[in-house]
């Protein structure tokens, strides 16, 4: 997954009463700025524009980001006052994820020195604020940072800021390829595409399993044998009692993941999804396929699922570079004991191996549905630590994403011996029945994305670019409480989209 290309502009308001010397220091600061902030730890680089002074030119850099390409969102400064008529008609065209940077080029007050000419040059303490004005006034989504530029916490807010733009824009141009259809009478994982494309910018297109299977026909045994090669390198894998019978279940899979893989990049899609139900000309349910695609970063939804395949993929792009890792998931059974109550969650075959603690097994177990061969799959435990698990669904029209935050706890080498799928453990925040009633009220679905390299201020501020709503279950969540707040946000997105 390459995302090096994408970049963020940042602008400077100013004006010319101050006159042009003024304008300099303007320039010359915002240049500073830029520079220093490229060499900290950000994970994109910072472009610094033109300082922006008149209607007609904030219009022109406006359109000019939103018909770059590489552009993933500005920052925007008043550096001195920058009366907000003159932002009107920029802002009304802007389509790029925006932040306001509350900051100011010096750290203190040069109590000894200061003067009107200072004073005039220094005026971002009122010039933000101005220009907040505005953005309210427009209903502007955007994020708004307060802070000197050199602190670190003002970088950290900055960084997540500019992943979650990245993962937006990203998906601004998605495609997922669903291979058959949902499963037949889920409710959750259906939905509008229409919807989706106009929201998210997400296309949902079908395709035949035919389609794949000319692909995975076609794929040859030079290219399955140096894709074998690499398994054995990479896993354990784990043979049994018949070697010949496992490699030749595993080398299905390598000839299925080399097809899938073609077929993606032939339509540039992002992420797919499929269907035990449908599997016609396939030998086998893509196990070990799917996780390796994942670990990629494309994004994978089962069952049809495939807004949460889209969800992957965007999650994985937050993280891309972070340590952890992300992966779709199913909440599949519990552990009611008394003051240590857990959640297991796996699915069948297809679970991400950036979130596992060790190195993977290759194994081949039969799977008892979509009546195929046995699938080979990547067995292992998940990592311990604190992750996120996060859902999004369909209200009425509009979309939901439910987050909870949740610990996964160390599974033992040994803990499961007949279970043969990756799965994880975790304790959900505040507690078990807490976290499962609130989820249930919100509607969330049983697939989610699990991951542990992001944290609820990436989705924060993807949910405000995306102008979605966002429900978050965590340490401090109360049923009562979290009822009413689904309800109160019923009215405000109602309201919106009347």
């Amino acid at each position: 997954m390459d995302l090096t290309k994408y970049e963020f502009w940042f602008l400077t308001g100013s004006q010319h009463l101050y006159g042009e010397e003024t304008l300099k220091h303007v320039k010359n600061h915002s240049l500073k700025i830029t520079e220093e902030l490229n060499k900290s730890k950000l994970p994109y680089r910072v472009i610094c524009k033109d300082i922006l002074t008149d209607a007609n030119k904030i219009l022109s850099q406006l359109n000019e980001a939103n018909n770059d390409n590489n552009c993933a969102g500005i920052i925007c400064w008043m550096h001195t006052f920058s009366p907000a008529k003159i932002w009107i008609k920029g802002l009304s065209a802007l389509n790029k994820p925006m932040i306001e940077l509350n900051t100011q080029f010096n750290v203190e007050i040069p109590y000894d020195d200061i003067d009107m000419d200072f004073m005039n040059l220094n005026q971002s303490a009122h010039g933000d604020r101005e220009f907040g004005f505005i953005t309210s006034r427009m209903n502007i989504p955007r994020k708004v940072v307060a802070g000197h530029w050199s602190d670190k916490e003002v970088k950290e807010k900055i960084s997540t800021w500019m992943r979650a733009s990245v993962a937006y824009i990203d998906g601004r141009d998605m495609t997922i390829v669903r291979f058959g259809d949902n499963m037949r009478d889920v409710a959750v994982t259906d939905g509008d595409k229409v919807e989706a494309m106009i929201k998210f910018g997400w296309s949902v297109p079908y395709y035949p399993v035919g389609d794949l299977v000319k692909y995975i026909n076609e794929v040859s045994d030079l290219e399955i044998n140096r894709l074998m090669k690499e398994y054995q390198d990479t896993y354990n894998i784990i043979y049994g009692k018949n070697k010949e019978y496992t490699i030749s279940h595993i080398k299905e899979q390598a000839k299925m993941e080399i097809a899938i893989r073609t077929f993606l990049q032939d339509k540039n899609a992002k992420a797919f999804t499929n269907t035990f139900q449908d599997l016609h000309g396939m030998k086998q349910l893509p196990g070990l396929a799917t996780q390796r695609l994942m670990s990629e970063g494309y994004g994978f939804g089962a069952e049809g699922d495939w807004k949460l395949s889209a969800l992957v993929r965007t999650i994985k792009v937050m993280g891309n570079g972070l340590k952890g890792g992300t992966s779709f998931m199913e909440d599949y059974t519990y552990h009611f004991e008394e003051r240590n109550m857990m959640n297991l969650g796996a699915h069948m075959l297809e679970v991400c191996p950036s979130i596992a603690d060790s190195k993977p097994n290759i194994e081949v177990h039969e799977l008892g549905i979509g009546d195929r061969e046995a699938p080979a799959r990547l067995v292992f435990n998940g990592a311990k630590g604190k992750a996120l698990c996060v859902s999004i669904v369909e209200m009425n029209g509009r979309f939901r994403m439910v987050a909870n935050e949740v610990n996964a706890v160390k599974i033992e080498k040994n803990k499961f011996p007949k279970l043969p799928v990756a799965r994880v453990l975790w304790k959900p925040m505040p507690d078990l029945i807490t976290a499962a009633e609130s989820w249930i009220l919100a509607g969330g679905g049983h697939h989610t994305v699990y991951s542990n390299s992001i944290d609820c201020n990436y989705l924060i501020d993807y949910a405000e670019m995306s102008q979605i709503e966002l429900l978050i279950i965590d340490k401090n969540t109360k049923v009562n409480d979290f009822r009413k707040e689904i309800r109160w946000n019923e009215a405000y997105w109602n309201i919106k989209y009347l």
